[in-house]
């Protein structure tokens, strides 16, 4: 089953997205990685839904990747003796940690690390930053703050806290329960929820034990300002739109997009662009105009993946959502103006042996006839190379690893096969060649690249190109050795 696409599309199962026939109608109509939200569902259902994804992988006999989404250390108010009550803007309201209900002069927050963090003047945002407070006074057990903006507070609503790095771990022992269970259940990919700084990732890649591929999610402030550090000690990132939308002025969401998308691509890491991407279609079989325009810009960028989340998960429409993304991603690559950013924006300082291997393959491919570029990769660095390339041809990742190639089917343009191990070039070759034919990238009058690192087996040593014939008595007669 080959994609007509460069682009991965992530969907994420949920009550809508459940059974076998849905899950695999999600994948014929586009879907590359499933998303499992461990914000929503016992173990037993997560559970169930792998065991389905695997049985699609098995019957198609094409690697699909699994991501669990860990959900983090959710910051909520308690619950009040009314159900809800009215804030009104320029009235005082308390925080507190009495185990009291609430009402219309304060109510119950249990997070005792929040108030430690606080400063006069601070800000607290209460479900999804629709009601705004200023921290007037507080202390080891409390915060008065002057409500700015007013509405409707409820029981257990979401509290953001955009301008204080909160002494939380971004791993809840919920997390650590989720995680350890997933990885022993097989997942690829774990992502992290409210990252704030290096040492959060560094945490959950000691638990994950090699396991999973680790990606941060970036959604708040202190997450962007450390994106760097951040960057460089996970295997992914996504830029988690909808927090990131509550905790920073809206207007700031696009350029930061684009800032980000920008440093994952030089440093070959996969990046997701993600949340209300095609929210409408969660009731409406048409997406709106802005949201195709969302998708489109997000694939213009360069992104590796764009995500739908309750659209596919919860929404009426699931299998048409991944159509849509699907349809517009085909028709944006197919856009000149495609090419000409993807290609203005190649840039990136390159430095080693590896980085010329691709860069030259990517030339050769482009200024002759060459059909597609094969790269054996065990760990998957240099298929992670060639796609940072963006190249015009089509990509054939190669591996003998299965947990490899499920990883890197998050990764722009890598249309992942499974193949024998081999010790000697001239195997990765004859492998290659059989692949580009028999997945229908090439006939056997065609040449392709194949990309690979001697000694094999050995991870990061990206260092021979060779230009080959598809046909197998051509590579025997040119290299009977």
């Amino acid at each position: 089953m080959r994609r007509r696409r460069n682009v991965k599309i992530v969907a994420t199962l949920g009550p809508a997205s459940s059974d076998y026939e849905t899950i695999r109608a999600l994948f014929e109509a586009g879907a590359d990685v499933f998303r499992l939200n461990m914000s929503h569902g016992e173990h037993a259902d997560i559970a169930e839904r792998h065991a389905i994804i695997r049985k699609i992988e098995a019957d198609t006999g094409r690697p699909i990747a699994i991501l669990a989404d860990l959900q983090g250390p959710k910051l909520r108010v308690g619950t009040f003796a009314n159900g809800e009550e009215e804030l009104e803007v320029g009235q005082k309201f308390r925080l507190d940690l009495s185990e009291a209900e609430g009402d219309a002069r304060r109510v119950r927050l249990p997070h005792r690390e929040i108030f430690e963090a606080l400063e006069p003047g601070s800000s607290l945002l209460v479900n999804d930053g629709k009601i705004r407070l200023k921290v007037e006074t507080c202390g080891a057990d409390f915060a008065d703050c002057e409500v700015m903006v007013g509405g409707t507070i409820s029981n257990r609503k979401g509290v953001n806290v955009p301008d204080v790095v909160l002494p939380l771990a971004a791993l809840s022992d919920k997390d650590r329960r989720d995680l350890e269970f997933v990885c022993e259940l097989g997942v690829d990919w774990l992502a992290l929820s409210f990252v704030q700084r290096p040492e959060d990732v560094e945490e959950a890649r000691e638990l994950a034990k090699g396991r999973a591929a680790i990606l941060s999610k970036i959604e708040k402030p202190s997450a962007v300002t450390n994106f760097d550090a951040i960057l460089a000690v996970s295997d992914g990132i996504m830029v988690a739109r909808g927090d990131l939308g509550v905790e920073l002025p809206v207007q700031n969401v696009p350029p930061i997009q684009k800032r980000l998308v920008k440093k994952c691509r030089e440093a070959a890491k996969p990046v997701i662009v993600a949340t209300q991407m095609l929210e409408s279609m969660i009731d409406s079989p048409v997406p709106t105009r802005a949201e195709v325009s969302d998708v489109a810009t997000a694939i213009y960028e360069g992104a590796d993946a764009v995500m739908l989340s309750a659209e596919s998960a919860a929404g009426s429409y699931p299998i048409e959502a991944v159509k849509t993304m699907n349809a517009v991603a085909i028709e944006v690559e197919g856009d000149p103006t495609y090419r000409e950013v993807i290609e203005a924006s190649r840039g990136g300082r390159k430095k080693t042996v590896a980085d010329g291997i691709v860069s030259a393959a990517r030339e050769i491919a482009e200024t002759t006839e060459i059909k597609a570029i094969c790269c054996f990769s065990q760990s998957g660095t240099t298929a992670a190379l060639v796609a940072r390339e963006r190249p015009r041809v089509p990509i054939i990742a190669m591996t003998h690893v299965i947990g490899t190639a499920r990883r890197l089917c998050l990764t722009w343009g890598l249309h992942c096969v499974m193949s024998e191990a081999v010790t000697r070039f001239k195997g990765a070759v004859i492998a290659s060649a059989r692949a580009a034919l028999s997945e229908g990238f090439a006939e056997k009058t065609d040449q392709i690249v194949v990309t690979a690192g001697v000694p094999f087996n050995k991870p990061g040593t990206t260092n021979i190109l060779r230009v080959a014939p598809c046909e197998e008595r051509l590579i025997y007669s040119a290299d009977p050795e």
